[in-house]
This record gives structure tokens, sequence and C-alpha cells, in this order.
């Protein structure tokens, strides 16, 4: 299915990163464009010193040997200096590489042998003790930079701090000016710009480089098709591993010269909107499930004629977006109940969130339950649903205010095509996809086929209008002893869409019938406890507790209802601990590691098929 959208490929032939970067400095030098919401005081950087902060550190970098072509790893939180690091290292043609933060020391000496990177950029304290242990296994590693002074190891002067870094590199370019503007000439748009390690759900990482053609086109693909304005501010809460965080905040607001907001903890979120209220909200659907769970939560102890307001207010816009969702015509005696509800009832709740403000709020990286996705929708806030991968430098395919359907994933963007293979896999091909996987020798293979056919690994179905239906990971459909084909993902959404689940993995695969196993959410099940006069709210506690069993009954017996029946969970087990990425089970974008939590309840679920 091609895109329906106006091309923009055209737009992209002569540009880089770079000569983004140094439009912006030129053309909006005064605009915004980074902001700490950690360190109080500290000044927003403007375009302008922006760009001379990235010189000072790209200077920096070249002094210490790192070249074009080279690889530069950073582990580090949602910071300015993170985001300055990595388009240091992108102005001189090296390859800044993001590291998730929950690695382990085994697979850091993995992730740093591979790319051969001679220079790594670290925050502090819980970096460094990952990276220590494996230190000397790692033989191409000559620097690490420091972000967090006091934390700099003594006595080995393979460390130095990020501002000894930025002050040595400010000297260089005061002495050399013209390198750094040369380095920016001599970049091409097929060059490499960044390069993303997978999370490993199904074995070892890859290390996935995209070029700046990838990243310009996504941003400049994006930017039209929500017809988007130029300065838009954004919150960087997520991992810039992650693809979405990188390509939303990185990426996109050079090209709409934007300003984006750091924030190192993601926990930190809520009371962040407020102080941003910001234009656009990407969220995993994690984020969005939560904070769903928390409103309803938060909905217990208001007035009960308020909450019944509320409620109507919701419902009703609900209404209206079902019908536009369905390609139907909202009445317009509907339409106008729906625009004066809006306006009385729900901005007021919008503001009080700082969420009165945004223009794009978009959800991606797994399906996010339609219950959720409508629940949001009667708050006046419609969620775009994206599909893609960093191996197609984020989104393939987006709904939009105008032409959505929820359920789905969307359309493609602007010169992408996907199609479906024999066995609904979907393929996709354009100036998206990924230059390739690195090699260890430093090549870089390319992974599409003679005709440009990039195969994702995913399966799912391609309506008459162009709108794509994720199902499930081709790696992770459940074929029960009976030989039935399922989506585990469908169940596991239908259950999360109770606000006691945090998490839900299916277990059926070459099994008589289908199980699950169930966590409770750490943070709605203690106060949906309280509420009701349990004094135990440990989650421990609660697992066992019988109101607690009869609730998860309950919403086990609702997501049945709406599965065909080799679907329907038989038996469940609700487990005492919930899952993270530190302890194993997520990847660091809150994917299921499903064999890691087949080994690990293996007993759980061996009492199961008892």
């Amino acid at each position: 299915m091609p895109s329906t959208q106006t091309s923009v490929a055209s737009q992209t032939d002569n540009l880089t990163i770079p000569v983004l970067l140094r439009r912006n400095a030129t053309e909006f030098a005064d605009k915004p464009a980074l902001t700490s919401l950690d360190a109080e005081g500290t000044p927003t950087l403007t375009w302008g010193q922006l760009r001379e902060e990235v010189a000072s550190v790209a200077a920096g970098f070249a002094d210490l040997g790192l070249r074009a072509g080279q690889r530069l790893i950073i582990m580090a939180p949602s910071r300015p200096e993170h985001l300055i690091a990595d388009l240091a290292a992108t102005n001189i043609a090296a390859i800044p590489c993001t590291a998730y933060s929950t690695l382990s020391s085994e697979q850091i000496a993995y992730v740093v042998n591979h790319s051969a990177a001679p220079i790594a950029v670290l925050a502090g304290r819980e970096e460094l003790d990952r990276w220590l242990p494996v230190l000397d296994q790692l033989p191409n590693l000559e620097h690490v930079v420091v972000l967090d002074p006091v934390e700099l190891p003594e006595g080995d002067d393979r460390f130095l701090t990020f501002a000894a870094l930025r002050e040595r590199g400010a000297a260089r370019h005061a002495r050399e000016p013209r390198e750094f503007e040369q380095a920016t000439d001599e970049i091409k748009p097929d060059d490499p710009l960044s390069m993303i390690y997978t999370s490993g759900t199904t074995g070892v990482p890859k290390g996935v480089v995209l070029s700046h053609r990838n990243a310009i086109h996504e941003a400049l693909a994006v930017h039209s098709l929500h017809d988007n304005q130029m300065h838009l501010s954004n919150i960087a809460y997520l991992p810039l591993a992650h693809i979405a965080e990188r390509e939303l905040s990185i990426y996109l607001p050079i090209v709409y010269a934007g300003h984006v907001h750091t924030l190192a903890d993601a926990k930190d979120l809520v009371p962040a909107l407020g102080r941003v209220r910001p234009d656009v909200l990407f969220g995993v659907p994690r984020v969005w499930e939560k904070m769903v769970a928390g409103l309803k939560n938060m909905l217990g102890g208001v007035p009960e004629e308020r909450r019944t307001a509320l409620l109507q207010a919701n419902a009703l816009l609900q209404e209206g977006y079902k019908l536009r969702s369905a390609g139907k015509e909202v009445p317009a005696d509907l339409a106008q109940r729906i625009a004066d509800t809006d306006e009385t009832v729900l901005a007021p709740v919008r503001q009080l969130l700082g969420l009165d403000k945004l223009t794009l709020a978009s959800s991606g990286a797994a399906a996010l339950p339609v219950e959720v996705l409508y629940f949001i929708a009667g708050l006046g806030i419609e969620i775009q649903e994206v599909w893609g991968l960093s191996e197609t430098t984020g989104a393939v395919t987006s709904n939009t205010a105008n032409a959505f359907k929820a359920g789905t994933v969307g359309r493609p963007l602007a010169d992408v095509e996907v199609r479906t293979g024999e066995d609904g896999e979907l393929f996709v091909r354009g100036p998206i996809v990924f230059l390739g996987y690195l090699q260890e020798d430093g090549s870089i293979e390319p992974a599409t086929d003679a005709e440009g056919w990039f195969a994702t690994g995913d399966i799912g179905t391609i309506d008459a209008d162009g709108f794509v239906t994720i199902t499930d990971r081709k790696k992770e459909l459940i074929i029960t002893a009976g030989g039935k084909n399922i989506a585990p993902s469908r169940i596991e959404g239908l259950l999360k869409e109770h606000q006691l689940i945090g998490q839900a993995v299916a277990i059926g695969d070459g099994k008589p019938y289908v199980t699950a196993l169930i966590v409770l959410d750490d943070e709605i099940a203690p106060a949906w406890a309280a509420a009701r006069g349990i004094e135990d709210t440990d989650v421990a506690a609660l697992a066992a507790h019988p109101d607690v069993r009869a609730e998860i009954d309950r919403a086990v017996e609702a997501a049945n209802e709406r599965l065909a029946r080799a679907e329907q969970i038989k038996r469940y087990q609700l487990l005492t601990k919930a899952w993270t990425p530190e302890s194993g089970e997520l990847t660091p974008t809150l994917k299921l590691k499903r064999r890691v939590i087949a080994e690990r309840y293996e007993p759980d679920i061996a009492a199961l098929y008892d």
C-alpha cells in the first residue's frame, strides 16, 4: 500500500542535521532550544548558544581523537549534556549511539566491543558502577567522559569530566573556527547519522545505523502530516536510545527549531507537564495506561455531583470520537453539545493536567488498549497511534486528526510503502528504511531485499482505506497444541484495560489452552485497596487478598467475553512483584521479554497446566 501523503523526498536532497543546526543558529538564534527541568537555575540555551556549545564539545572530541565514522557511546539520562554530546559527534561525522542505562556489565562489554567505540560519555555513579567491572575488557575504549565531576575516578587518565572536555574543545574551536564549519559542509545526506542497538527481545542486540536522510525525511513527513507549526515544545523523558525519543527530541526539533525540555526521570513527568504545558507529547502505552488508571482512581475522591458531570462529559466526547473513527458524520446538535461540554467541563481538567496546549499526542512501541484510547479521547485529547521500528527511523504509519481509525496505526507516511507477505508479515520500503546493521568489522550490511523491501517481523493487515492494523510479532505468535494461531498481545491488552492489572503475559505455545501470568499495578492497586478499607496494601499481600482475587477474576471474565473460545484464558497466576527492565522481564522500552519470563516462572506456568 503506497502512501497517500504528499511527497517530501525532494526536500531532503541537500539537508543534513549539521546544516539544519547551522540554519537554526542563524535564522532563529534567539529562539529557545534546550532547557533542563532537573537543574534549577540553569539558563535555557537558545539555538545560537546551543550550536556554540555543540561546536566546543565537537572540538573536544576531535582533540581526543574521535574521527569520522567512529562510534561514540553515551549512557546517561535525558539532560542537556547528553543532547550536546550527541550532536557534537554528529557534527564531526562520528556516529553517536545512546546505550540504555539498564544494560548489565556483560551487555555493556558486548555493545562497546561490537561498536569499537573509542570514547564513551557516562552520566555518573550509577553508570560507572556498571562500566568499571568490565573496563579492562574494552580494548578499543580510550577515553571516558563523566558528566558528574564529583564521580570522576581518581588515578586513571582515561577519565575526564565533561566540563574539561568542553574547555579543551572551546580553546581548539577558538583557534580553528573554520574546522567546525568545514566538517558541517563535508557531511552528506546519505552518510551515517546515528546508531541504535535494538532492545534484544529475541536475542543479541543489533546495531541499527541511520542516515541523515532517514531522520530528516521522517521528521519532515511527520511534521507535514500533522500540519505542525514551527517552534513546538516537548519534554524529553524517555531514554534517548529509544528511536521515538531520539526522533522527537533531537531530529524533529532541529527541523522545526523547537524547544526541548529534558527530564532525567520519567516518574517526574506528571508535575513536569504542568510546568511546560508542551505542544507535543509522545508516550509508550504504559505511560498512557498509568495516566488513565490514575485519573480513574482520582475520580473516586471527587464529590459525586462533580464525578457524575465529568463521566457524562467523557462519555459525550467518546461518542463523537467513535463516530468519526468509524468514518461517520457527527450530527450538528451532538457536535454543539460536545463543544459546549468540552469548554465548560473538560478544558479546565486539561489545564489542570498541563495538557491544554497539546497539538499532537501520540503513542507507539506497542499496541495501546482501545479503551485507554477512548477514555483519553473523552478528555478532549485524541492520541494518534503510530507504528514503526528502530530500523524505520520511527513511525512508518500514523493516524492523524483528520484521518484515523481507532485500533489501527494509521496509514503510511509520505513516500513510504507498506505491503503484507503471504504469512501476514509487513514489509516496508522508502526513504526512512535504515542503512543496515553494523558488523563487527565496522561495515554496514543492508537488510533489504533486491527491491528495497525490509521485513519488519510484525504481523498485520491493511484495509481498503490503507489503514494498517498490527496483530502481533511474527516470532511471538502462540500456536496451541490444537494448532490454533493466537496473538498474545490482544489477550494482554484486554487484561490491562482493568486498572488493577499493570502487566500480563499470555501463555499457551504448544499447550492445550491459554493461561496468563498477571502482575498488579504497584501504584494503583494499593490506592484501590485503601479506598476499600484493606489495611495491608503491600502488593505481595494484595495478590493473596480475596477481594483483589475476586476483582481479577472479573477482569479475566470481561476479557474472555471479547475473545474467541480458543483465545480465552482458562487459568491464571497472580504474581507478587512488578516486572521492570532492572529485574529483567522487560526491555528498556518496556516490552515483554517472553523468553526470560517463561524461564523465570517455569514452575508457576507448569502449575497452570497440572
